[in-house]
């Protein structure tokens, strides 16, 4: 089965537009990943100041091989001499897990 990763972001409030507007701005960028099956970015409701982002892949190589391609390549910046921009999160945290069960609404 597939296996998930949670990137737990800590972002301050007043980086939350910004985080968001860079998320919405990399549209596209691991959706045509081999092995890649969902993307969702989780905004706080309250009682933390942690985003998640989640992604779920066919399998770990799939994951990896996206981590050491395109991730790489769209974090590292504009180049040489570029200046990166500030990060909008002041941590981060990956969680990983396996799918063992899992369910789809039935049809009516």
């Amino acid at each position: 089965m597939s296996i998930v990763k949670i990137n737990v972001l800590t972002v301050p409030e007043e980086q939350r537009e910004v985080l968001e507007k860079r998320f919405a701005s990399r549209a596209g960028a691991v959706e045509s990943s081999d092995g890649f099956e969902w993307f969702e970015l989780l905004r706080p409701v309250e009682g933390t100041d942690q985003y998640l982002v989640y992604t779920r892949w066919r399998d770990e190589e799939s994951f990896q091989a996206w981590m050491e391609g395109p991730m790489k390549a769209a974090h590292q910046g504009g180049g040489e001499g570029a200046e990166r921009p500030k990060p909008a999160a002041s941590g981060s945290t990956v969680w990983s897990f396996e799918v063992v069960q899992q369910a789809a609404p039935k049809n009516a």
